[in-house]
């Protein structure tokens, strides 16, 4: 495992600590499972935005996307 370190602002630091004592855990568990979260969500999105950019993409109307689901 790898000890990163990282600067919060006041702010951010002192709901960190609130949620972790409520929560009886630590404070790098919260920042882990958190971004953990924040990069799956990122990862998805950067895959939707390579397929929006390709150029041979092939795109389907919202009628079309009906039908295939069987909802018109």
């Amino acid at each position: 495992m790898v000890a990163q370190s990282v600067r919060l602002p006041d702010e951010l630091a002192e709901r960190l600590e609130r949620v972790a004592k409520a929560g009886k855990r630590s404070k790098s568990s919260f920042i882990v499972e958190a971004l953990e979260l924040y990069l799956s969500d990122r990862e998805d999105l950067e895959i939707a935005l390579a397929r929006i950019r390709d150029p041979k993409a092939k795109w389907l109307g919202h009628g079309e996307v009906k039908r295939a689901l069987g909802l018109d």
